[in-house]
């Protein structure tokens, strides 16, 4: 996967942005990144775009900055210029297409039915977008127009909000969601970047679902974890199941036969996405432990941060 695609994939909500004043943008984008989204898809649908374009590129590098709503290679290449490092378009249009492939662009070009999706095939691209998402019906159309083509991701737009996004992003062949809803006109009219950070932090949360699985904690050893398990069952009322190396007090204890991980213990946090997770917790400036990272199928389900809280080792785990 292109790299650019990758780090869309990793962030997984992609912004779409219409700027009428150019000078709005990097406040925008800087109340967008304070709320977890360094990323942002602005629109050719106004005079302003290639400014706003050119205004974040200079100030946040950091950005993963696109131009949206591309229609033709002049605007393809406007957007390069200023500083768009990917291309959306509503349509697929061949001649923008190859446009961009032939400067080895990233181009996300709007497909609506398999027709458009084997034009897109035979043009090279691997991503696209499903446009517009919630109009053509939803998931359920996406699924359907798409089975018949198990090697393209895609990447819907249009209508999707905080009621839909996780049906969208719990198919493994979307990349990311394209929206709008963390940046309501209104919030970029009247300059109000901290309810764009409010959504967007609100959005970002929704997305990656991070919740307390269990406690685990260091017992020590076999006769001492089961006797805590047993306590630990008793008060809750939870049935003790055996582990190898643990007793569970239903699902929130985890008793350790051994000194495991962290100098108390464990806590293990569930999220919908790990990779996705392990993305954004390092943008929050936490760092993982690479050794202790376990994957299926090429998806990370389980990894611990290097460092501990209060004592636990934190791990994350995939719901």
């Amino acid at each position: 996967m292109n790299t650019v695609i990758k780090n869309l994939s990793m962030a997984g909500i992609i912004p779409v942005i219409r700027i009428d004043d150019a000078n709005d943008a990097v406040p925008l984008c800087r109340a967008l990144c304070r709320g977890g989204l360094p990323v942002a898809e602005i629109t050719f649908r106004t005079d302003a775009a290639e400014q706003a374009i050119r205004n974040v590129h200079a100030e946040m590098p950091e950005v993963i900055l696109g131009a949206g709503t591309v229609l033709n290679a002049g605007q393809v290449d406007k957007a390069l210029a200023a500083g768009a490092s990917y291309i959306v378009s509503p349509g697929l249009n061949p001649k923008t297409v190859k446009h961009c492939l032939k400067q080895n662009v990233p181009i996300i070009a709007g497909c609506s039915s398999p027709s458009d999706i084997e034009r897109a095939i035979e043009l090279g691209l691997k991503t696209v977008k499903f446009f517009p998402a919630e109009a053509l019906g939803g998931i359920k159309t996406m699924k359907a127009m798409s089975a018949p083509f198990p090697q393209m991701k895609f990447m819907p737009t249009g209508g999707i909000n905080e009621k839909n996004l996780l049906d969208y992003l719990r198919d493994e062949r979307v990349v990311a969601c394209g929206g709008s809803w963390m940046v309501p006109s209104g919030a970029v009219a009247g300059k109000d970047w901290a309810s764009v950070e409010e959504l967007t932090e609100s959005a970002v949360n929704l997305m990656l679902g991070l919740e307390l699985r269990h406690l685990g904690i260091n017992s020590g050893t076999l006769n001492q974890a089961g006797r805590d398990a047993r306590d630990f069952a008793k008060l809750m009322g939870a049935p003790v199941i055996e582990k190898e190396t643990s007793f569970f007090s239903g699902v929130n204890f985890e008793l350790m036969k051994i000194s495991g991980h962290g100098e108390k213990g464990h806590i293990a946090i569930a999220c919908n996405d790990v990779d996705r997770a392990v993305w954004h917790l390092g943008h929050r400036g936490y760092a993982f432990d690479e050794s202790t990272r376990i994957t299926r199928g090429g998806t990370t389900v389980f990894i611990y941060l290097q460092h501990e809280i209060a004592g636990f080792a934190v791990h994350l785990m995939k719901k």
